[in-house]
């Protein structure tokens, strides 16, 4: 389920997150997905913070299948790792696990590798490309 995944983050479900009906709003799904996101992005090196050439990430599109409710209290973990990768843009997809192991929700986000200087998507790097490859432990880019 989760083998070929070697990021993850571990959250609490907080008291806030919950809707009327006593579990998970669907928002808060969101904002998990987002947490995972930005902790697989800053594993790579790729953040908006960037001092050193201004690169970062922006969202392209992000969508959520629930499959089973989350409830406080708990913990979940999100397991994140990339799909496919095109020129300027890449595929996450993360699975958010309860407390007992059980698949919570998938997600999928399309990244956009955005260079906040000039305001503009820009092509992965190879050094981008070395860094996904050691966090997926796999060869992404069979060319390199």
């Amino acid at each position: 389920m989760t083998q070929d995944r070697n990021t993850n983050i571990v959250l609490k479900i907080d008291w806030s997150d919950l809707d009327l009906f006593g579990h998970v709003n669907n928002v808060a799904f969101f904002k998990y997905i987002q947490a995972a996101r930005v902790n697989y992005c800053e594993s790579i090196g790729l953040t908006a913070i960037n001092e050193k050439n201004k690169l970062g990430f922006i969202v392209a599109s992000t969508n959520c299948s629930f499959k089973i409710p989350l409830r406080y209290p708990g913990n979940i973990k999100v397991f994140s790792k990339i799909d496919w990768i095109r020129n300027s843009s890449f595929q996450l997809s993360h699975l958010i696990v309860n407390d007992k192991n059980e698949i919570a929700a998938e997600s999928v986000d399309i990244v956009v590798v955005f260079d906040y200087e000039k305001k503009s998507k820009t092509n992965i790097s190879s050094e981008l490309k070395t860094k996904m490859e050691a966090q997926e432990n796999k060869i992404l880019f069979p060319d390199n």
